[in-house]
């Protein structure tokens, strides 16, 4: 069991002993922001979020092509390649409700959005 705390538990914990703190947060799919993110991350050493939306990365493949599970791979292999230790990196959705799908009925554009939610929790 890994006994490494949370980094936004971390940064909580900071903020509520009165330091002034916040992470930085990237909603992006593109390969050389996502690099410059990473690099960033490792010259600072300071954890960093990274998102996907919805419309960018679903269960569909979305218009990257990529599904969660593709997206973490994605990103975390060039943390990998350019030496960013994933102890550094968050990963998140944005918009991972039925707003992607807001052309089908509610009920079709609900269980798409929680399967969504489903598979980026899996995801990791």
């Amino acid at each position: 069991m890994s006994t490494r705390k949370n980094p936004m538990q971390v940064m909580m914990d900071r903020r509520r002993s009165g330091e002034k703190i916040g992470i930085p947060s990237y909603c992006t799919a593109n390969e050389l922001v996502i690099e410059e993110i990473l690099l960033r991350a490792k010259e600072t050493g300071f954890p960093t979020l990274i998102e996907a939306t919805a419309n960018q990365v679903n269960q569909f493949g979305g218009y990257t092509g990529m599904k969660p599970a593709d997206y973490y791979k994605f990103v975390l292999d060039m943390a990998k390649r350019i030496g960013c230790p994933e102890e550094l990196v968050i990963l998140a959705g944005d918009h991972l409700g039925p707003l992607t799908w807001q052309d089908l009925p509610e009920e079709e554009a609900m269980k798409n959005a929680e399967e969504l939610v489903y598979q980026y929790t899996r995801a990791g």
